[in-house]
């Protein structure tokens, strides 16, 4: 059986005839729709995220601030270096950023895209480093599959960066966070909490929309009069100005509605208090902070009591997020780094300068400075220090 809407006439068909019936009032139904989600890709979670959602815009500046304010050291095999070109590049990748800029822009796009795509430029004895917008990036692959090249786009002009390249001339890495379904890009914490940020920017968009227009009545009005009949048009037309000019607008809110004549107000929809406007932000506040492994506390967000105070949640954060965060960055970079300036380089943090681990670090000193069975020799390489009679820190 098929339906035609309208029910137009087929040849050789009549149109049965239109049922109507004289109503003795009028009401108006609401009727739910689909949900509409925000699109899963780098420029729509930036835009809906990063660009008008607070929590979403917190939790990325406060990761990528702390995880590009801690230090790097170069060590070669156990030795520390000081001074190598290595770090004279990370110190400044570029004429436009400094160090802590450029590895502020890089957590920033891992976070909010999954990738962060790095290209070293070479030429004249010379190296610069530049990130590539994520959204501009595509993976290229070999005929088995892997990983060859990116191909960068912006507006009509294509360039392929070699993932692996020797002499001068360009070449690239992609840092990537872990995704079941995809073999070549990194899935983004912010995608596993989409429900909950679109759940957070439609509350503050009704929220908004409720003061721009709460004077306007949530329900329907109907006319019945005990003697029956309708509404003529030119009661139709003037009841329906009165009710806009009226009563609709944020400076005519609350204001009382005059009924007469057979008119009834009948409320419909449910109001901020059912539908638990606050306690819903908040959910959802925090299940954005938990996709980003940012603890509620640091935000703000009440009605999380899971850390005892402010210090055991910045611990936590640096513990369980920042750190593993570096960390990982800085075994991607040194791989790539070693087959550029020579086997053996490795970088890495500097656990001591880290503000968040300062309370470990004096436990740990108290611990190991009452130890009198170990040397002081021991003591120093149980802390992270070369002896005193090797290579001194």
């Amino acid at each position: 059986m098929s339906l035609h809407w309208p029910w137009v006439r087929r040849p050789g068909e009549t149109n049965a005839p239109v049922e109507r019936k004289n109503a003795t009032g009028f009401v108006a139904l609401h009727i739910d729709g689909e949900a509409h989600w925000t699109r899963r890709d780098f420029a729509a979670l930036s835009r809906e995220g990063f660009l008008r959602n607070p929590v979403v815009y917190r939790c990325v500046r406060l990761l990528s601030e702390t995880a590009s304010a801690i230090p790097w050291l170069l060590y070669e095999g156990d030795a520390e270096l000081t001074e190598h070109p290595l770090l004279s590049l990370l110190d400044r990748p570029n004429q436009r950023l400094s160090g802590p800029a450029f590895l502020q822009a890089l957590y920033g796009y891992l976070l909010l895209s999954g990738n962060a795509y790095l290209e070293l430029v070479t030429g004249g004895g010379a190296k610069e480093l530049h990130l590539l917008r994520p959204d501009r990036v595509r993976v290229l692959a070999d005929s088995t599959g892997w990983p060859a090249a990116l191909e960068y786009r912006q507006g009509s002009e294509k360039r392929v960066i070699p993932l692996e390249g020797d002499g001068e001339g360009s070449r690239a890495l992609q840092i990537s966070l872990f995704h079941p379904l995809d073999d070549h890009y990194g899935f983004p914490p912010l995608e596993a909490a989409l429900a909950a940020l679109d759940i957070h920017n439609a509350a503050g968009r009704w929220n908004k929309a409720l003061l721009d227009n709460s004077a306007r009545p949530s329900g329907a009005l109907v006319y019945a009069p005990k003697e029956g009949g309708n509404l003529t048009e030119e009661q139709y037309e003037r009841l329906k100005t009165e009710l806009e000019e009226g009563y609709s607008g944020p400076r005519r809110a609350g204001r009382p509605l005059l009924l007469e004549g057979g008119l009834d107000w009948k409320a419909m929809g449910l109001s901020p208090k059912d539908m638990d406007f606050i306690q819903a932000k908040n959910a959802a506040s925090r299940d954005i902070a938990l996709a980003f492994g940012v603890p509620p506390m640091l935000l703000g967000i009440p009605g999380d009591n899971t850390y005892s105070n402010y210090q055991e949640a910045n611990r936590a954060f640096y513990r369980h997020t920042v750190i593993p965060l570096v960390s990982r960055t800085a075994r991607d970079l040194s791989a790539w780094f070693g087959g550029i300036f020579g086997p053996g380089l490795r970088l890495w943090y500097d656990a001591d300068q880290v503000d968040g681990l300062s309370g470990e670090r004096d436990a740990l000193w108290a611990r190991i400075g009452a130890a009198g069975f170990l040397s002081d020799d021991e003591k120093r390489e149980a802390v992270g220090y070369a002896p005193r009679g090797g290579n001194s820190d």
